[in-house]
């Protein structure tokens, strides 16, 4: 005699407290790939003698940009990304669109800054510029691919 075994798909549930876990976890990684990432790029800069010194919009002299300030500066504004991305997940329906909106609006905003810095070599500025970009396209895409998981 045999016997027929009937199976059923299941679907696994997943919390939202372990779905923004996670967004925190790849958020973290991206934000510290694009650290490291955008850090060598200014030290590549530095390398073929872009002058790292730059002014606030309106301020008649520039400061020095240290070495790792590139890297400490994508920490703290992509860490508020990650915020960003954990609110998001919790609070609204369409959550990557939202944060690639946002967030690639703020990243053009953000090249206002090196295009009005008084006091700034052109090359320096062109150099934040891109650290911006380099940043921006490092950090946003693993986030909004992990926002979109359901």
């Amino acid at each position: 005699m045999s016997t027929a075994t009937a199976t059923f798909p299941t679907t696994e549930y997943i919390s939202s407290e372990s779905r923004t876990r996670s967004v925190w976890g790849v958020g973290i990684v991206a934000t510290l790939l694009g650290a490291t990432v955008t850090e060598l790029f200014a030290l590549a800069a530095r390398a073929i003698d872009v002058p790292m010194a730059a002014a606030d919009p309106g301020v008649d002299h520039a400061k020095d940009i240290p070495v790792g300030g590139f890297f400490m500066a994508v920490v703290i504004w992509g860490l508020v990304g990650v915020v960003l991305a954990a609110a998001l997940r919790r609070w609204t329906r369409n959550a990557s669109r939202i944060f690639v909106i946002t967030t690639v609006t703020l990243t053009a905003l953000s090249l206002l800054g090196p295009a009005f810095a008084g006091a700034t070599e052109t090359s320096t500025k062109i150099v934040l510029a891109v650290a911006h970009l380099i940043a921006a396209a490092v950090i946003i895409p693993p986030i909004a691919r992990q926002l979109e998981t359901r």
